[in-house]
This record gives structure tokens, C-alpha cells and sequence, in this order.
């Protein structure tokens, strides 16, 4: 019987390490690659350098898995399905390569000493906190946040708080979700980074229209 019973358990072992191994990992970024953003604004000049606190994002999808949307309350998350990076620092990394792109300049976030803009040398401050991060694959795409835009320059300064709700149509499957929040995060940099030039020229911003 003990022979059974151990034959038993490794035959069950064997067949939970073959269903693991049917299922491999996908990760995703939010990262989209440097020739699919869509057009950026041509500006004579470059706008001062920008630093981008942390992004906070919701406890319900802050999870190594994608968590999608099943019907009007269920949400699950997808094992199988998985960010390359914790989504706070992906939806960083996102937005920070879109704005330096949208705003011909650089997140100097972490730069120290004499690389570092400050006192006389303009700054701008951005910070964003996620509300909602939607996903309904084969639907839409969903961010909704708030965020703010403060120039540091010596003593003159200028701050805007904003909100943004964003949605995009996504096709079937995860990669095309994936993608829809890439583009949503483009949408949300453009709006930030025409505030963020407003202010940087000296000029009075406003939130964008919903």
C-alpha cells in the first residue's frame, strides 16, 4: 500500500509539473516602443527638465498579474498574464519616456550634485495618482487620475492640479489590451506636458477639457 500511495504521488507531481509547463508566463510593459508614439508638438525649444514622483495606482490591480474586468463586479486575476515591472513603476516608466519625448526634455528624477536643475535653474515637479486602471479585454482600456504640475524656479513658482479620464477601445486579446493602455498613457502625457509647457513659458495653464 505504501508503494501505491508514494507511485500515487509522484505520478501526481508529475502531472501538476506538466500542467504548470502548459501554461507559461507572458510579461507586458507599458513601455511602448520608441516608433509608435503618435506625433509630438514641434517647439522651438526644449521645455526645462522635469522630475516624476512615484505613481500611485489602485490596491485592486496593484499585482504582478493583469487584472481584468468580468462583468459589473467581478475582477480577476490572470496567473498566466504578468508585468515585467510592480504596474506603479510601469505606468512610471511609461509616462516618463512619453513626456520627455512630448516636452523635448529629461526626467532628472534621482540625479544628484551639480547634474541635478535647482535654485536659479527650472524645474518642473509632476505628480500622478491613478483612481482607476480598468481593463476589459476585447473593450476598453480605462485610466482615470489626478495630477499636478509645479514649477520650481528660484521664487517664482506655479502649480496645477488636474484630473483625466481616459478610455480606449481595445481589440480582442491581451496584447491589443496591453496596447490600449499604452496609447492611454500617451493621451495622459500630452495633456500633462501642455500644462507642463505653459508653465514653463511663464503663462497661465489650464486643466484639458473631459
Amino acid at each position: 500500500m505504501i508503494r501505491i500511495a508514494t507511485r500515487l504521488l509522484g505520478a501526481g507531481a508529475i502531472l501538476a509539473l506538466a500542467a504548470c509547463a502548459s501554461s507559461p508566463l507572458h510579461y507586458y510593459t507599458l513601455v511602448a516602443p520608441a516608433d509608435s508614439s503618435g506625433p509630438v508638438p514641434d517647439e522651438a525649444s526644449p521645455s526645462p527638465p522635469f522630475e516624476l514622483l512615484p505613481v500611485g495606482v489602485p490596491a485592486q490591480v496593484d499585482q504582478p498579474q493583469l487584472v481584468v474586468r468580468q462583468g459589473a463586479q467581478g475582477m480577476a486575476p490572470l496567473d498566466s498574464e504578468r508585468w515585467i515591472a510592480p504596474l506603479g513603476d510601469e505606468v512610471r516608466s511609461a509616462l516618463s519616456a512619453d513626456l520627455a519625448r512630448q516636452l523635448h526634455s529629461q526626467d532628472v528624477t534621482g540625479m544628484v550634485g551639480s547634474d541635478r536643475p535647482g535654485g536659479d535653474k527650472p524645474l518642473l515637479r509632476i505628480k500622478l495618482d491613478l483612481r482607476r486602471f480598468d481593463s476589459q479585454p476585447g473593450g476598453y482600456a480605462l485610466i482615470e487620475g489626478a495630477w499636478s504640475v509645479r514649477l520650481l524656479h528660484g521664487t517664482r513658482t506655479g502649480t496645477l492640479g488636474c484630473t483625466s479620464r481616459i478610455s480606449e477601445a481595445v481589440g480582442s486579446g491581451y496584447d491589443a489590451l496591453v496596447q490600449g493602455h499604452q496609447r492611454a498613457i500617451g493621451r495622459l502625457a500630452a495633456q500633462i506636458a501642455a500644462t507642463a509647457r505653459a508653465l514653463g513659458n511663464g503663462q497661465t495653464p489650464v486643466c484639458p477639457a473631459d
